[in-house]
């Protein structure tokens, strides 16, 4: 009750109070102070609050203290707080109640109390780590208004300055710092005058260090004339360092040229020449920090040629092919450790550490070399001569079969080559077979082949001797080179043909000659004995094989095979082949499209037959043609003559290449082939009855000179041609080869153009002696009627008396 009294007493008389001006000198009032007077108190710091009433005693107040708008009554006139804490930070005002309880003074005026914590202490160490010798700066930072004490350590004891130790204000500094200077270092803030001390700071480990040593490195060394060189010096992972550069025993800085230039930790050398050699060191500097390391080991520069490097190629050939393997090889002088890098137009295209790059090119390439340090990677010689491959596209190895036409008994040359290169090549011979699946074949599948030579041959040439009718047929080549063995494409295939019949199958022709006119019929058979079955029809033109009669040519008919029209396109070689590979006689057949032909059999003729030459004009085919010109082998054998020209004993000497001329204009040339007489008892009989006829028909002219002179008749008789009976042909196939054209005379006393045979006694003494050799050679004379003395003399000449 007495407390309810009192709080409206206290506001009664606030109420009262605050109703009269400030002005009202009997009111007194109030004035707050604060102790300490700083307006940052730390947290624990003591702090008192002082109400002063300027009027009357203190004892005769009471006092009301207002924190933050709360008021709680006391009696002391001060307010007082030994720990201060964050939480009493507040506005504060106090008031004054007269004992009497009759009068208030004025509140007082707000007093600000800010309570904040005690700072914390940041110790800093400049430079950490620290080389002996070197003065180290420790500022310790707190604020304002503030001592320091230093720590060192963990026994926490104030560090002992000595003549070398120094601190002044924030700082602690060391001189000529050495290793005891080494250890943990604190610092704390102090108010002395307050009596509060900063929270002690984080500890800091300063680490003093010998001077450290400069390292120069030179990239690349040895150098080579006009590579640019860099020296690189390095003190240590510490960073602000910069670097002075010297050369040779002066030991001055490097000048600096236009080939000279320095940047941080290097110093570069543009375009390095033989002046630049010598000795080199560095030393790294901290200006600010008055510092220089040790300085470098000195380096040697040397300044050299690039080494020559020289590029070949292996094998050395002057043609490449696609797809074949060659070697590039670098070869470059000097024994440092290198890589070999290799270039195509300069673009790098392998790197290896043998100095061989083997590649397979498919197109055309600029190649160069040149080595590369294995160290660095960076180039050690010079560039190589530039080595140009020109790429060939697969190459095709061509053959040819000297002679074409067989001749039995003689060799047979196979002659390979590759058009495109000549050099380095191995060669395979190979014969046609029909083709098979499972053997190797030409691309186009129209043979396969096997092998004549398992290794093949380095020689160019394959020779067949002696040569038969089992060597007819056809023949392919290639060639091989490099290792890997590299291998052109087949040849085209070329062909062995014989003239003569076959035992198995013989070519019939109907016109039987090799020369035909355009817009004509030509019929050809393939006659078996027996059988005309599996036989196929073949030609071979323009250098090439075509497919069997009745594909895309001729009409099959049978055993037949006819071309309706002929053309000069229809102009070439044809025969029979069989599916197991046999082959019959060949025919060369020339389709002209001009108005002569040259008409000749067209199978070989055999030695001492008769043989017929007829010039044919398109427009009048039966009737002779006057005037007309023989040539053999481009030498004019017969001059103005008739359309026939007869050569009525062949020998060997008769093969050549014949052609007719008439008006200017010339047949195509037809090549006749004579066939030798292998002797036998059938031929030794046949030569010894044309031997007797020939003495007996020399005997008797003799006898008729003889009678002429006796009866005084004048050349009446004896201008008279004589000719022998002429034998029969005992050859089956040598009739059948004449049918169409002139008869054969057989062996014949040649037709003399002028003059009659005369003979006298030396005659018949010779014909003597003749028949008395016969008998010493046992009745045996030779094959060849060339070689029978009394034949050749009846021959070649007329016998005078």
């Amino acid at each position: 009750m007495e407390h309810t009294l009192f709080c409206l007493l206290l506001l009664l008389s606030t109420h009262i109070y605050s109703g009269h001006s400030d002005d009202d000198d009997g009111q007194a009032k109030a004035v707050l102070t604060k102790q300490p007077k700083s307006s940052q108190i730390f947290s624990g710091e003591s702090v008192t609050l002082r109400c002063n009433i300027q009027r009357g005693e203190v004892t005769d107040w009471k006092y009301t203290w207002r924190k933050d708008g709360v008021d709680f009554l006391s009696r002391k006139h001060k307010y007082e707080i030994s720990e201060v804490k964050i939480s009493d930070s507040a506005d504060y005002r106090c008031l004054g109640t007269h004992v009497d309880q009759k009068k208030h003074s004025k509140w007082s005026d707000i007093v600000r109390l800010t309570v904040t914590a005690l700072p914390e202490t940041t110790l800093t160490v400049y430079p950490n780590p620290v080389y002996t010798g070197e003065t180290v700066t420790l500022t310790c930072s707190v604020g304002s208004g503030w001592s320091y004490t230093w720590y060192k350590d963990n026994t926490k004891k104030v560090v002992t300055l000595s003549g070398r130790h120094t601190t002044t204000g924030t700082t602690f500094t060391i001189r000529r710092a050495a290793d005891s200077d080494q250890g943990f270092y604190w610092c704390q803030g102090e108010i002395q005058s307050r009596s509060i001390s900063s929270i002690i700071s984080d500890p800091v480990t300063i680490t003093v260090k010998a001077l450290p040593k400069a390292t120069l490195n030179i990239t690349p060394n040895p150098a080579y004339t006009g590579e640019t060189v860099t020296l690189t010096c390095s003190v240590g992972s510490d960073s602000g360092w910069s670097y002075t550069w010297y050369k040779d025993n002066t030991k001055k800085v490097v000048t600096l040229s236009g080939r000279h230039s320095t940047t941080g930790t290097t110093f570069t050398i543009s375009s390095a020449a033989e002046s630049d050699q010598g000795l080199y060191w560095c030393q790294g500097e901290i200006q600010s920090r008055s510092i220089s390391s040790i300085i470098s080991d000195p380096v040697t520069i040397t300044v050299k040629e690039r080494p020559a490097a020289v590029l070949t190629l292996q094998p050395n050939w002057p043609q490449i092919f696609s797809g074949e393997t060659v070697t590039l090889r670098c070869d470059i002088q000097g024994g440092e450790e290198i890589e070999y890098a290799f270039y195509n137009s300069g673009k790098l295209v392998s790197t290896k550490t043998e100095p061989e790059y083997r590649i397979h090119p498919t197109k055309n390439g600029l190649y160069t070399c040149e080595g590369l340090q294995k160290r660095n990677g960076l180039k050690h010689s010079q560039t190589s001569n530039a080595l140009q491959l020109t790429v060939l596209d697969q190459p095709q190895a061509v053959l040819s079969v000297s002679p074409q036409w067989l001749d039995p008994g003689d060799s047979v040359t196979l002659s390979c080559w590759v058009k495109e290169s000549s050099t380095g090549w191995r060669f395979f011979w190979y014969r046609t077979v029909p083709y098979t699946a499972r053997l190797l074949s030409l691309s186009d599948r129209s043979y396969s082949v096997e092998p004549l030579s398992g290794n093949g041959t380095s020689e160019d040439s394959y020779t067949l001797i002696p040569t038969g009718p089992s060597h007819t047929g056809g023949y392919v080549c290639r060639a091989g080179r490099g290792d890997p063995v590299y291998d052109t494409l087949y040849s085209k295939p070329q062909f062995l043909w014989s003239g003569e019949p076959q035992p198995s199958v013989s070519l019939k022709m109907r016109p039987n000659r090799n020369q035909h006119f355009t817009q004509k019929s030509l019929s050809l058979s393939c006659e078996e004995k027996g059988n005309t079955i599996g036989w196929k029809l073949k030609r071979y033109r323009e250098k090439a094989v075509d497919s069997e009669c009745g594909s895309n040519w001729g009409s099959i008919a049978g055993s037949k095979c006819t071309i309706m029209f002929t053309f000069s396109w229809d102009s070439g070689v044809y025969w029979c082949e069989s599916g197991s590979g046999e082959y019959s006689n060949a025919v060369n057949i020339t389709v002209a499209a001009g108005p002569l032909i040259l008409e000749s059999p067209a199978y070989p003729i055999t030695e001492g037959d008769s043989v017929t030459l007829r010039c044919t004009n398109r427009y009048q085919e039966t009737n002779p043609i006057p005037k007309v010109d023989f040539y053999k082998d481009g030498v004019l054998i017969r001059n103005k003559t008739t359309g026939e020209m007869t050569i009525p004993v062949v020998s060997k000497s008769d093969e050549g290449s014949y052609k007719c001329t008439f008006n200017e204009k010339e047949s195509p040339k037809s090549v006749v082939r004579v066939r030798g007489v292998t002797p036998g008892p059938s031929t030794s009989v046949l030569v010894g009855v044309v031997v007797g006829l020939v003495v007996a028909g020399v005997l008797l002219a003799i006898l008729l000179v003889l009678l002429c002179q006796y009866k005084n008749a004048k050349d009446s008789c004896c201008n008279r041609t004589f000719s022998l009976p002429q034998p029969q042909s005992t050859n089956q196939q040598d009739q059948e080869s004449t049918q169409g054209r002139a008869p054969d005379p057989g062996y014949t006393l040649l037709q003399h153009d002028a003059g009659a045979a005369t003979a006298g006694p030396s005659d018949v003494m010779y014909a003597q002696i003749q028949l008395k050799e016969l008998d010493k050679k046992n009745k045996k004379m030779p094959a060849d009627p060339k070689e029978n003395p009394v034949y050749s003399e009846v021959k070649t000449g007329k016998a005078t008396a």
